[in-house]
């Protein structure tokens, strides 16, 4: 990280705090400002509770983002621009390095992105750096004992607020499918899987890392499910070294 000023989106995976890299922890130890996401009723959320696992000094900030909206174009884009205007005000009153922490990964699906382009458009001459984590993909596998790919394989990853239709296509296309942000659309997602034959060997998992952390089978899940979960449906494999 160089230059004047530098804002730091850092990963700190999808909730258990010994998921953090030690790059991550120096980070947000050394940072000026570590500002972290939170919901409009000001709860912690899971990236503050995992900062404050490591970092324990008083430059901790929280910013209100308008996390899963996404029918309010005007309330979302505010959230954006307060969240700027905190880091812009933090350089301009000396700090060096602002730290963003969120969780998973700060390059996969993260509020960070949108928060580095406004920064960006408010401080000239800023640098922009990111530390990678952990994402709730992995974090899945691993927990369920589940292999992503190998060999030939192909993985393809998707939000399901894309829509069914995305996710049918891609059961199509790739070996490994994993879904992101589950929640209400779970139900017709399973379906999808369950056409496509693909139920056996399905794992689903919410609030990973976290107490009620929810991992089973998919073929045992009925109904919706946090916003925040993942559908992982492994490829199929005949044997050993089948797709080398």
């Amino acid at each position: 990280m160089t230059g004047r000023h530098v804002l730091v989106g850092v990963g700190v995976g999808p909730g258990d705090p010994e998921l953090v890299t030690v790059k991550a922890v120096r980070v947000l130890r050394e940072a000026d400002l570590v500002l972290v996401p939170v919901l409009a009723g000001g709860e912690r959320g899971r990236a503050e509770a995992t900062v404050r696992a490591h970092a324990n000094h008083d430059r901790i900030r929280r910013v209100v983002f308008a996390l899963g909206e996404r029918e309010d174009r005007d309330r979302r884009e505010a959230a954006w621009d307060a969240a700027a205007d905190e880091a812009a005000r933090a350089f301009a009153a000396g700090a060096a390095v602002v730290a963003f922490a969120t969780i998973g990964d700060p390059n996969v699906y993260s509020t960070f992105t949108y928060l580095a382009a406004t920064v960006r458009a408010r401080v000239p001459g800023v640098g922009i750096a990111t530390v990678p984590g952990v994402t709730a993909m992995q974090d899945l596998a691993a927990r369920s004992g589940t292999v992503l790919c190998q060999g030939r394989e192909t993985l393809a990853l998707l939000p399901l607020t894309a829509g069914v239709p995305a996710f049918k296509d891609a059961l199509a296309a790739h070996d490994t499918v994993v879904g992101y942000k589950s929640g209400r659309h779970l139900p017709e997602v399973l379906a999808a899987v369950r056409a496509a034959g693909r139920l056996d060997g399905a794992v689903h998992g919410a609030c990973l890392g976290l107490p009620g952390e929810d991992i089973r089978p998919a073929a045992a899940v009925d109904g919706p499910a946090p916003y925040l979960s993942v559908l992982l449906v492994p490829g199929r494999r005949a044997g050993r070294g089948g797709r080398l």
